[in-house]
């Protein structure tokens, strides 16, 4: 029990200097082998996920529990998540990282005979710690992004901040990365508008996609896997109840971000119009 309590203190101590000193740069879920004083075996990270929401989207109860279910699932040893919101450049709501944490890898079976029972349980315990934390902190910095998502910017620079989040994507060390859209896809910048009528407007795939080349706002996702949540939602869509969505409308706004993504060194796996039909694949 002491142990533990012990253990707390320190996680509260190191994450409040990590939250103030690092947030969103490095890494706010504090060390258990830092903690107590283990070289860890490996510093590789399997997989990272970059939760992105888009600050120009609400989304309804249904939808915001996904977003929560996928965001926790990604809370696993050896692994790193980022979460990062993006919307207008021009209304001050630039693409920041709001949040990184990594959550370690365990010790391996043939070095533990090396380190005390002590050390051990200490450890073990520290590790149940950070798996908790780390949940919690990356939900809670979710519910305050989203809590502050709003319809009434009349921009959305999707292009532009997916250029910037790609850069970030492809920097990580880990070997498998996956990105979690939550947003509309609506593009509404100057250099194109998928509205029309306050609807989504049937867009040409081809022709904005040569939009986007010319103001090159083709990315680099370093072989991503990507997953989008919320593609096609409309302001009023958080409080009505089976909106219509034009098929040929939606089939060619996928079409524009299956091309995207190929030619951004992307993968767009799945395609929610709005909800995700299968889960993200781990």
């Amino acid at each position: 029990m002491i142990q533990r309590i012990r253990y707390l203190a320190a996680v509260v101590a190191l994450g409040t200097c990590a939250s103030s000193a690092l947030a969103g740069i490095s890494n706010d879920v504090p060390s258990c082998y830092a903690a107590n004083h283990i070289k860890p075996a490996t510093s590789a990270i399997g997989q990272e996920m970059f939760i992105a929401v888009d600050q120009t989207t609400v989304f309804d109860e249904r939808l915001q529990a996904q977003i929560v279910a996928t965001a926790s699932s990604a809370i696993k040893p050896g692994s790193a998540y980022s979460l990062l919101d993006f919307s207008a450049f021009s209304q001050g709501r630039y693409t920041e990282v709001v949040t990184r944490g990594v959550v370690e890898s365990p010790i391996p079976e043939k070095l533990r005979d090396d380190i005390s029972e002590r050390a051990l349980r200490t450890f073990d315990a520290c590790m149940t710690g950070q798996t908790a934390f780390a949940r919690k902190s990356l939900l809670a910095a979710i519910s305050q992004v989203e809590s502050s998502a709003t319809n009434e910017l009349a921009r959305s620079d999707i292009l532009a901040a997916l250029k910037d989040i790609g850069d970030k994507v492809r920097a990580s060390p880990a070997s498998d990365r996956v990105v979690f859209l939550a947003s509309d896809m609506l593009e509404n910048s100057s250099i194109s508008s998928f509205y029309a009528h306050n609807a989504v407007r049937h867009i040409d795939p081809q022709v904005e996609m040569k939009k986007a080349r010319a103001a090159g706002m083709i990315g680099d996702f370093g072989g991503a896997r990507i997953y989008v949540i919320g593609a096609g939602l409309l302001s009023g869509d958080a409080k009505v109840k089976n909106v219509y969505r034009d098929p040929q409308t939606m089939s060619a706004l996928k079409q524009f971000w299956t091309l995207y993504f190929e030619q951004s060194n992307g993968k767009l796996q799945e395609f929610g119009e709005p909800a995700l039909l299968n889960p993200v694949a781990y």
